[in-house]
């Protein structure tokens, strides 16, 4: 067969993420061979702007956009992405052919001196990008002082020392993905922070008129995680806003029935507005939106969208 090429950033973690898709496909397809299948590793704005937040210079979709164009000109042929940092809506003539599995969703607590964020005392100094995170510490531990971070996963925990940060925050996934599981001191429940929307979550792109690659990818897709990942996505895609609104959303399959927890920030972070949609799982789109607007309704004129 013709190589197939993958797309992806060039981080560990994008690594195994890619190393992951690809023993899946050879798994489910025994007509394709290793030597069919090709890395192409691809430099993002997000990772060249690293030292600054990414609101600052651009936005949510920095991760994935020249990926994204890679595929588009056809140099490539899949591209592999965390879910939780593409747009919320399909970029035109692509498509998620894929779902993998979900990792584990919540975000961790690593700390060289603490074992949990209320250990921290006043003033402490937490490390997190992300806007969703910050407001979700405060109502832990609001003594803390919460500053921005950016960087690889092993780079932003090296900084617990070179940067003198009390602790940082992370995703769960990412952590357990490059075996560095033993670092993290506390996980979240999800009742203590909700996730991002997609968090945990692998997405294997591809062009939307590419049926062969369209074919290979459904092979590898994880159904419930596809139901759970378009019920959230469209709950943001409704809620709308930018990459400093902060929103958390998660979406689990049970007993055929989909339950979608979202929950929004005000603008200024002083609220925070929470709802539980249930629904069945052929109605996911369905329930996202009804998710998204119950947040919206719920913080009104606290939140512009």
């Amino acid at each position: 067969m013709t190589k197939m090429i993958i797309g992806a950033r060039n981080s560990k973690l994008s690594l195994a993420y890619v190393a992951r898709v690809k023993t899946l496909i050879l798994e489910k397809n025994p007509e394709i061979k290793q030597n069919d299948i090709e890395f192409k590793p691809i430099k993002t704005s997000g990772d060249i702007f690293h030292d600054k937040k990414l609101s600052e210079i651009g936005g949510k979709n920095l991760f994935c956009k020249e990926v994204e164009e890679k595929l588009l000109s056809r140099e490539i042929d899949i591209a592999v992405h965390s879910l939780k940092d593409m747009e919320s809506f399909e970029k035109k003539n692509l498509l998620i052919g894929a779902y993998l599995k979900r990792n584990n969703c919540r975000d961790g607590f690593i700390s060289i001196k603490y074992k949990s964020l209320n250990d921290l005392k006043k003033g402490s100094i937490v490390g997190s990008s992300s806007r969703r995170r910050e407001l979700q510490l405060k109502l832990i531990n609001k003594n803390i002082l919460v500053k921005n971070i950016r960087g690889n996963i092993d780079t932003r925990i090296n900084k617990l020392v070179t940067e003198k940060f009390d602790a940082i925050i992370l995703a769960v996934a990412g952590v357990e993905s490059l075996k560095l599981k033993k670092k993290i001191k506390k996980i979240f429940t999800t009742d203590e922070m909700l996730p991002a929307v997609g968090q945990g979550t692998v997405a294997v792109q591809c062009r939307a008129d590419d049926n062969n690659i369209k074919s290979i990818l459904k092979s590898i897709n994880d159904y419930e995680t596809e139901l759970c990942s378009i019920a959230e996505k469209d709950m943001l895609k409704t809620i709308g806003g930018d990459c400093d609104t902060a929103v958390g959303g998660l979406a689990v399959l049970e007993n055929g029935e989909i339950r979608l927890k979202g929950q929004l920030f005000s603008d200024d972070g002083k609220k925070n507005f929470t709802c539980e949609v249930f629904g069945k799982k052929e109605e996911v789109v369905k329930i996202g939106k009804k998710a998204g607007n119950e947040l919206i309704n719920l913080a009104g004129k606290f939140f512009r969208k």
